[in-house]
């Protein structure tokens, strides 16, 4: 395999943040010596995440086998993971906002068609559910743990139980027609086809439209980290990779 000299469009305050997770993580386990320093171990870690290379690649690029490639990466990611806020931490920044917007982003995955769980109708392909929370200006607050694509974006937020926390904190929230049915503070715009709306409803429905639009800019932002684009791991590693990629967006962001 050739190897060849690149670069990561991720800043270098998330190399920094990521480092010192994992040196303080191997001061803790009283880690004496390994293949990679926390540096780059840390390099490796963005590189997976930022360009989705596979391990065997990195592996190459770094000069370690495939399988330590692999041990170090989930041991990063779970660091990040673990560092992410919870959907209680968000409500309390929510809270400050003067509204947060709900959407759901579909997540592709490399599954067969027997795979019925993990196929979204709406999209037409496998892969996984993830519900986000942005401010008013789009910037990403919360991700959802992972679900199987066949699950409705309604059913997810109930499944988290996003709505409720809105409700209990008072917090105002835009969704589309998709939430139809969550009550409390999610504001949805009127239901039904656009000819048969009154010209009232039809400028509500387009002043709640570009309201929600900033929300598209904060998964487009999710998705720049490549890897998210298509996965080809397990299903159930899916929840701490956006987890992981929520902590450095964060990082990155402030």
């Amino acid at each position: 395999m050739l190897v060849y000299p690149s670069g990561i469009d991720v800043s270098s305050s998330a190399l920094r943040f990521l480092s010192a997770r994992l040196r303080e993580l191997r001061r803790q386990r009283g880690t004496r010596w390994r293949r990679l320093t926390p540096g780059r171990q840390a390099l490796l870690t963005l590189a997976h995440l930022r360009c989705g290379h596979t391990y065997a690649q990195l592996a190459a690029g770094f000069s370690v086998g495939t399988t330590t490639a692999y041990r170090y990466i989930a041991e990063a990611v779970d660091v990040l993971a673990a560092l992410a806020p919870t959907l209680t931490e968000a409500i309390k920044t929510a809270a400050t906002k003067a509204f947060v917007i709900l959407d759901g982003t579909l997540l592709p995955i490399d599954r067969i068609a027997a795979d019925r769980p993990f196929y979204s109708g709406k999209h037409k392909k496998h892969g996984m559910n993830v519900q986000v929370i942005t401010d008013p200006a789009g910037r990403l607050l919360w991700a959802s743990p992972a679900m199987p694509g066949a699950v409705h974006g309604m059913k997810a937020a109930r499944t988290h139980g996003i709505s409720d926390a809105m409700t209990e904190a008072g917090v105002e929230c835009w969704a589309d027609k998709g939430y139809r049915g969550a009550g409390g503070t999610v504001r949805l715009p009127y239901w039904g086809r656009w000819e048969t709306l009154s010209a009232g409803q039809q400028a509500v429905n387009r002043s709640h439209a570009k309201i929600r639009a900033p929300v598209e800019q904060a998964i487009a932002t999710l998705k720049t980290w490549r890897l998210l684009r298509k996965l080809r791991c397990s299903t159930t590693r899916i929840t701490s990779l956006v987890q992981a990629v929520l902590t450095l967006h964060l990082t990155c962001s402030n």
